[in-house]
């Protein structure tokens, strides 16, 4: 069937109001604008920014379709597109580079101007959506909305990779890998022999213990309230897990007596502001770097001890692994395909796109670091 240029209707899930249970629906997915590329998906991750969104924690329009973590093969381009062509596997990508703005020009910059996290609006670049459902109009989720089985993306939001990548797990090269992995090796630039402490080990922060140890860190603490996640964060590199709640002190005063120090280098990955303060308070005083990887609420206030930050550590935050995507994110599918990194113990339960609400509750138990969605 030639679609080119036509209205698609598919499956999506839609979540037609926050806390609302997500219902599969047909969708009418409209063809690509000028600038813009309509995928067909293939594999989608569940990654905890989707949750946040489901809950309300995030300010979003609904009804909207979520999920931003996904690979995908063009069906068709708009006009002006070049950096791709219709059957060209691909990422979405949940932090564009428009290779224009101030934060994609600068060396160090990533977080560009033409995202669409924070805030969230839900439209494309030219204010309008490109889904419907019934007649009414559905919002994108971060200009990405992946858990459908055709999206429409701007061509910045989305990147070609290597025609060998295998498309039931690169989805996690999207979004998770690099920003854990990346905030360790890119971002923090973790030293060989340090110490390190990592609060949450879901996706993310399963990442950050692989770069963590991949870096050389002689000592990696993992700290979750879930204790199913233990073992698997012990045979990718975790030496040490810690359970909160089940502490007799705060876990960053455990952590400073396992240390005597403190850590060389704090990661937070769950994007909760107390998780965020325990990692501060977990570093070395003089030298220690703490990490931001989670995504807070919209209306989080995070109060840190002002007198500790002369003593000179160092308090940063760091997004999807401080890549500037386009450029950097097929040079790590490159490396997955030639075994020089391993996203693989990342996929712990793949399930087709029909299983989404038991992905979502292998999700939310933490019995999956990551469960793919297979359409």
């Amino acid at each position: 069937m030639n679609t080119l240029g036509k209205t698609i209707t598919c499956r999506a899930a839609i979540a037609w109001a926050k806390n609302s249970p997500l219902s599969i629906e047909e969708v009418q997915v409209e063809p690509p604008k000028s600038g813009e590329v309509r995928i067909k998906m293939i594999s989608s991750g569940i990654c905890g920014s989707d949750d946040h969104v489901l809950k309300g924690e995030l300010v979003v329009n609904f009804p909207l379709i979520p999920g931003h973590e996904g690979a995908g093969i063009v069906e068709s381009v708009g006009d002006g597109v070049c950096s791709m062509k219709p059957g060209d596997k691909v990422l979405i990508l949940i932090i564009p580079q428009c290779r224009e703005c101030d934060a994609c020009l600068h060396p160090k910059g990533n977080f560009c101007y033409k995202q669409d996290v924070l805030p969230c609006s839900g439209v494309m670049l030219d204010g309008t959506s490109r889904f419907s459902c019934r007649g009414q109009k559905i919002y994108h989720s971060f200009r990405t909305s992946s858990f459908t089985e055709y999206t429409v993306v701007p061509e910045i939001a989305a990147v070609k990779i290597d025609d060998a990548a295998p498309m039931d797990k690169v989805c996690l090269i999207s979004c998770g890998f690099p920003t854990g992995y990346g905030a360790a090796v890119n971002s923090a630039k973790v030293t060989p022999g340090s110490t390190c402490v990592v609060f949450g080990l879901g996706g993310v922060g399963s990442a950050i213990v692989m770069g963590c140890k991949a870096s050389g860190a002689s000592r990696i603490i993992g700290v979750d309230i879930n204790e199913e996640k233990f073992p698997r964060a012990r045979a990718l590199g975790v030496t040490d897990c810690l359970n909160p709640n089940k502490l007799e002190k705060p876990v960053q005063e455990v952590v400073m007596e396992m240390t005597g120090v403190g850590v060389d280098f704090a990661f937070e990955a769950i994007g909760l502001v107390d998780t965020m303060v325990a990692a501060w308070n977990s570093c070395n005083n003089s030298y220690g770097v703490c990490l931001i990887a989670g995504l807070a609420p919209s209306d989080a206030q995070l109060s840190l001890e002002a007198p500790k930050i002369l003593s000179g550590k160092t308090l940063k935050g760091v997004c999807l692994g401080d890549y500037k995507t386009r450029d950097c994110i097929p040079q790590i599918v490159t490396d997955y395909l030639q075994n020089k990194i391993n996203i693989d113990p990342l996929v712990t339960y793949q399930l087709p796109f029909n299983q989404l609400h038991e992905a979502l509750e292998l999700f939310h138990s933490g019995k999956a670091i990551r469960c793919v969605l297979l359409f």
